[in-house]
Parts: structure tokens; sequence; C-alpha cells
């Protein structure tokens, strides 16, 4: 995906909290190949696919598998919602694993985008020319960033976004030109649970980490 470098910074302000969640990830997560690709069995994609949103989004949402071609629609959904995993290749030899629920809008518009990039990799172009075809896509008209408020789960215990340790279940919010200043903050905020892809930009999103909710202190004297 297009903020891979912004994620890693995030893993990094995720550090100290990232440890706890990591034990409790299932361990099947190490059965993922190096580079995810078509010779991930078709019910393991299903199933990861799914994995990202709560059983009853991803229950009645629309599925996509890596094939040969590309990704391939193996189930038409009911409630706008598109399930599917995404890649990006960090270098040759291994690629993210990003399990993802798209909303309505978000199926229209990035979601598209994303078939588009393994289409033409299944064609044996390089990501260099990929990267040119997206380029000239959004030029054309072909491909749109979402133009109204929406998001996208990733609340899956498998994502594999780079580093050595996956990175937490989150959910991620269309903020298309909104900046750091428009949360409160004058530089992008250093914390464990909320940040920025690419703040002022089309295609920005804001991610928040959910955290479990920590009971008020009781008040001096009870």
């Amino acid at each position: 995906m297009k903020s891979l470098n912004w994620m890693k910074v995030f893993v990094s302000a995720l550090s100290i909290g990232i440890p706890a969640i990591t034990m409790a990830m299932p361990a099947m997560a190490q059965e993922l190949p190096k580079v995810y690709d078509a010779s991930v069995p078709r019910e393991r994609q299903i199933a990861l696919a799914l994995s990202a949103a709560p059983a009853e989004v991803s229950s009645n949402a629309s599925v996509y598998i890596l094939g040969l071609k590309g990704y391939e629609k193996v189930r038409e959904g009911t409630n706008g919602f598109s399930c599917y995993v995404g890649r990006s290749f960090l270098k040759p030899t291994e690629t993210t694993v990003e399990p993802t629920c798209f909303d309505a809008e978000g199926s229209r518009t990035v979601l598209i985008r994303r078939l588009r990039m393994e289409e033409l990799r299944a064609n044996g172009k390089s990501e260099a020319e990929i990267k040119a075809d997206i380029a000239n896509g959004y030029k054309e008209g072909r491909f749109k960033d979402p133009s109204k408020p929406g998001f996208l789960y990733m609340m899956s215990s498998e994502n594999r976004l780079g580093g050595t340790a996956n990175f937490p279940p989150h959910l991620m919010f269309y903020a298309p030109g909104m900046t750091t200043k428009d949360m409160g903050f004058d530089s992008p905020p250093q914390l464990e649970y909320l940040g920025m892809t690419h703040p002022g930009a089309p295609d920005n999103l804001i991610v928040v980490v959910p955290t479990a909710s920590t009971p008020p202190a009781s008040p001096p004297g009870r």
C-alpha cells in the first residue's frame, strides 16, 4: 500500500504496545509465505480476508482471492462491503499481507485500483510500470480516491506490513486533505493508537488502533 513508509514509523511508535498484542496473536500467521501469492490455498485466503472485519459485516461482504490472473471474486456480497487480502512488495522476496474489508465507498474507489495493480502484476509488469499505469489512471479519471467519509476494517490479527512484528488490528478512516493540525497537533502525533498516512493528500487515511479501555480512577476517599 502507498502508506508503507508511514507504517514503519507508526510501528516504531507502537513499540511499547506491540509485544503484548502480538503475543496474543495466532501462531498461524507464520504459515503464510514471505511472498503472499496465488499459491496460498483458496480457503485460507477466504478465511484471512473475512478476518479483517466483524463477522456481522464480513459474512455479507463480497470476497476476492488472489489467482493466477489477479484477483477473482468468489462471492457476491449484499451489504456493499468487499473483503480481500492486499499486498505490496517490500522487496522481490517479501510482500505485505493486508486483510482488508472496504465499505461501499472504498469498494468503489480504492479497491478498483488495487485490483488493477494485481492484474498488471499477473501480466508480468514491473512495479515501476504498475506505478506509472496507476498514475495515468488517476489523470484519465479511471481511478478516484474516496470523496466522502467512510472507513475500512483491518482488524485481522495477521496484518503483516513490514518489520518483525505483526501490525495490530486497526481501523482506517478516509480523510482526504485533512492534516494533523485538523486533529489539534502541530506535528505528526507520536501515539500508540492514532496516526495519519498522507496528511493533506487526497488519499490520506486516519489510522486508529483500538485499545482496551481503562476504568477511571476512583475519587479520593472512596
